[in-house]
């Protein structure tokens, strides 16, 4: 499975925005600069996260983005649904009903092996990431990191 790098981009901003103090945020321009992404595809990715529940954004001066909820309650699977959806990147097409080797329709009556295996393990997959919280990845990153975020980003 190949996710677009935008995937990348909002784990990376909203692990960011999980270093921050609670009530601290960060603008699209902040985590753009941060990670030397570009604004306009990066605010529409933030905002994707905003409507599915995974931050919420201030507007003004001060304003900017931060979680919706505590880093224990967001799991990775949380973000990259928000912006890649939760579609099954498989799609059978019965082709085993094609061609000269074409079965009939009897003997397609069950699912195709090879397409329940193809959603074992997108099932696996999804379940890996929903086992996956913020708050277990901040645990997993260097000490010094949220400090030097925080400072980069003055969110405290």
């Amino acid at each position: 499975m190949k996710l677009p790098a935008s995937t990348e981009w909002v784990l990376h901003c909203a692990t960011s925005l999980a270093q921050l103090d609670e009530r601290a945020s960060a603008s699209t321009n902040q985590l753009a600069e941060y990670f030397d992404l570009p604004r306009a595809y990066l605010a529409k990715q933030l905002k994707a996260l905003v409507k599915a529940g995974v931050l919420t954004a201030t507007t003004g001066p001060r304003g900017g983005f931060r979680l919706a909820r505590p880093p224990a309650e967001i799991s990775l699977l949380d973000i990259v649904e928000a912006v890649d959806g939760g579609a099954d990147p498989y799609e059978c097409r019965e082709i085993r009903q094609q061609g000269r080797g074409a079965l009939s329709a009897e003997a397609c009556r069950h699912t195709c092996v090879l397409a329940a295996k193809m959603a074992e393990a997108h099932e696996a997959w999804r379940s890996s990431l929903a086992g996956v919280t913020l708050a277990e990845i901040l645990d997993q990153i260097p000490d010094w990191a949220p400090a030097r975020t925080r400072s980069i980003l003055g969110g405290g």
